[in-house]
């Protein structure tokens, strides 16, 4: 009889653990795989193969011989000293509600890969994570360093367009998401990354979902284009059955490269010669490690994506606002810096909130070393 007892508390207790996973899994924060029309859109492109979607060159995780377990291992039982700043970071009050002081693009940097730009009248936000980690629930994974809040998502009126450029939780932003696409005339994404904005509750007549090299034109004036990028999507377990992306921005004035994540790769240099030259990239610069070399960039990879796509000026991005790596948190910046002198590239390094004014005020300050 006491078998028996134990054995059915021991099958209640699975059950409990079984029907609290799905539970869990299934809140709105991890969004909704596609399907339908555009699950079959999705499965009709030329890089959909073995039911999900692949790079433009074959992209492992890791490195051969490397096992998941040994990052692991890595990432959480070895030491990684100068991850997180020692003091709060220096932050500029931004100026987001008013339009551009000349006829140059602004752009504002918040951290990571979220900013603002202020091109030809119209106000573009990239990537808003605004909450506290960039993962499904605050208790989870790397916080904002200290200091980079100044900014809130409820801060943004106004946006005409918003661009998603993939889905992982660090550009992706549920409760940001929530509280700034209301208020958004348009939102251009990724294919199948509408599903995840749909389940959110976000009006389907404002998202626009491109495929590579898919073009869009909004306003007149601003033609965004879906590029290839080297990297992977998933918000749970199945991976790669969004596209991620990076954009080619143009208007009548200018044109910028909007990079997302990337590894590095052959289609840089693709990309610059159907697309190119660029006024300005913004590229990756953190997050990199050779436990996974192929998904990110490291910084001397940035400084040549740069040149490759001929791009006049870099701006390394994903940085300076969580740690998603083991290496410290400046070093993405001090590494750019050092490699695009070596290559002759001119870089702009604005403080965050600072707003960069092209070929008008750039700027260089090494503010990290004082941080």
């Amino acid at each position: 009889m006491l078998q028996l007892i134990n054995n059915m508390i021991a099958l209640y207790i699975i059950l409990f653990l079984v029907a609290a996973f799905l539970v869990i899994t299934n809140l709105p924060v991890f969004g909704r795989l596609p399907r339908g029309l555009r699950l079959a859109k999705t499965q009709q492109l030329s890089n959909y193969s073995n039911g999900a979607l692949q790079n433009l060159s074959v992209t492992p995780m890791q490195p051969e011989g490397v096992s998941f377990f040994t990052i692991l291992k890595a990432f959480f039982f070895e030491k990684h000293p100068g991850k997180i700043p020692d003091r709060p970071l220096p932050f500029n009050q931004p100026d987001l509600d008013s339009q551009a002081r000349s006829s140059a693009p602004e752009i504002i940097w918040f951290g990571h890969s979220s900013y603002l730009m202020k091109v030809d009248g119209l106000r573009i936000l990239v990537d808003p994570v605004f909450s506290k980690a960039p993962s499904p629930f605050s208790f989870i994974g790397s916080k904002a360093f200290p200091g980079t809040d100044v900014v809130k998502a409820a801060d943004f009126k106004n946006i005409d367009v918003l661009v998603i450029t993939h889905d992982h939780y660090d550009h992706l932003d549920y409760q940001s998401i929530l509280t700034i696409a209301p208020g958004v005339k348009a939102i251009v994404t990724s294919l199948g990354v509408g599903e995840h904005l749909e389940k959110w509750g976000i009006n389907t007549d404002k998202i626009i979902e491109l495929a590579w090299d898919q073009s869009t034109t909004l306003f007149h004036n601003l033609e965004l284009t879906a590029v290839p990028a080297r990297h992977f999507t998933g918000r749970k377990f199945k991976r790669n059955q969004t596209l991620w992306s990076a954009f080619v921005l143009k208007t009548v004035n200018c044109k910028l490269f909007l990079g997302g994540d990337s590894g590095y790769d052959s289609h840089f240099v693709q990309i610059g010669e159907t697309y190119g030259p660029f006024d300005l990239a913004l590229l990756e610069c953190g997050q990199y490690n050779a436990y996974w070399p192929y998904i990110h960039m490291f910084p001397e990879d940035t400084v040549q994506a740069a040149i490759d796509l001929k791009a006049k000026v870099l701006m390394p991005v994903h940085w300076g606002k969580f740690s998603l790596a083991m290496h410290p948190w400046n070093e993405p910046v001090k590494r750019v810096v050092a490699a695009a002198a070596l290559k002759n590239l001119p870089l702009v390094t604005p403080a965050l909130g600072e707003t960069v004014i092209l070929n008008e005020y750039m700027p260089t300050k090494n503010w990290w070393l004082e941080a």
